[in-house]
């Protein structure tokens, strides 16, 4: 009677591990889900792993790209079509969002976008998936900076709550995405993985280029976010050419002044390839919205820790023994909610 109900269990949890890899094979782990019915939208991420890499001291600022821990940053630039669904959700709750930018269409780069209204775009990511926001505003809309008394404050960086979920990339984190090459552990100059010039638009509506930038002629506008060329080493699109992007730090590194200039990095559509160089910081008025600015968003890795509980549970019943039905309602309830986490996001 005892191996049959070893036999039992141990078919059961391969069944079950078996079944929870199917299932999340088919969700797209680095896809999360925002919004409802017409107004649903999906950010793209890629995880940017090896934490503790060194520091590149070639590029700007020196050092730079150096990331202690694990996270994600988004594959694409934030879109028109997410801002317009976002501002949709938020206006039918009763809180408008009201973020204003160019209208190219739905798959292009959201730009003329500030700082503050990219920042807001970020705090309704955390707040609708039931997270802390990563930016503080006051009752009037002002932006402000964290305190000691806030809970997830950081001393180092006023401007981002700890406890959230979504945030701008800091100058780092994009630093690290764009330029590092965790294989080869070396840093390119360019975002394309390689120090060599990328192959720009040679014409207007140029099908054939690895950064959109202006290689002899450019085009009207930047290319829908999907449509920029080669990819970074990590996984990323558009980090070098189409458009510029937020980084979350300040111009000085400090990120404790409420109003000084932010960090923009990646050139644009209109400029040549010099723009996409890690030798190569500007900033602009965080107040600014401007036409050849946009942003992309950065997350902390989900859900990692469900899935670990659900193993945790399996390596459990070899270890026990106890009654089958116990184990299996235990197995069932750690596996559902990893399951249900799944589907929410």
């Amino acid at each position: 009677m005892k191996c049959f109900k070893h036999d039992i269990l141990s078919k059961f949890s391969l069944l079950v591990v078996v079944g929870c890899s199917v299932f999340i094979a088919t969700v797209p782990a680095n896809a999360d889900i925002f919004g409802s019915g017409p107004n649903t939208f999906e950010i793209e991420f890629v995880t940017i792993g090896d934490p503790g890499n060194a520091a590149d001291t070639t590029g700007s600022p020196n050092p730079a790209g150096a990331v202690p821990y694990t996270y994600r940053i988004g594959k694409y630039e934030i879109s028109e079509g997410m801002i317009d669904a976002a501002n949709a959700i938020a206006t039918g709750e009763g809180n408008s969002l009201g973020i204003t930018h160019d209208g190219r269409g739905p798959n292009k780069p959201a730009t003329s976008v500030s700082w503050f209204e990219a920042a807001e775009f970020v705090n309704w990511l955390n707040t609708s998936k039931g997270s802390t926001p990563a930016y503080k505003f006051d009752s009037n809309g002002d932006f402000q900076l964290w305190t000691p008394a806030d809970p997830g404050y950081n001393p180092n960086n006023q401007f981002r709550n700890t406890q959230a979920r979504y945030f701008l990339p800091d100058v780092d984190e994009w630093y690290k995405a764009a330029y590092f090459d965790p294989s080869a552990n070396v840093y390119f100059n360019y975002p394309t993985g390689s120090d060599i010039e990328p192959d720009g638009i040679d014409f207007a509506g140029d099908p054939t280029f690895e950064a959109v930038f202006i290689d002899g002629d450019a085009n009207s506008q930047p290319n829908d976010i999907t449509d920029v060329g080669v990819l970074s080493p990590y996984g990323t699109a558009g980090q070098g050419g189409n458009v510029f992007e937020w980084e979350e730090t300040e111009r000085d590194l400090d990120n404790d002044s409420k109003l000084l200039w932010r960090g923009i990095r990646g050139g644009y559509w209109r400029r040549n390839s010099r723009l996409l160089l890690a030798s190569l910081r500007i900033s602009s008025d965080p107040m600014s919205e401007n036409d050849i600015i946009g942003f992309r968003v950065a997350s902390i890795p989900e859900p990692s820790t469900l899935l670990l509980l659900c193993i945790g549970t399996l390596g459990s019943l070899g270890l026990r023994m106890r009654s089958t039905a116990q184990n299996i309602l235990r197995l069932n309830s750690n596996c559902s909610l990893l399951l249900q986490t799944i589907i929410s996001k």
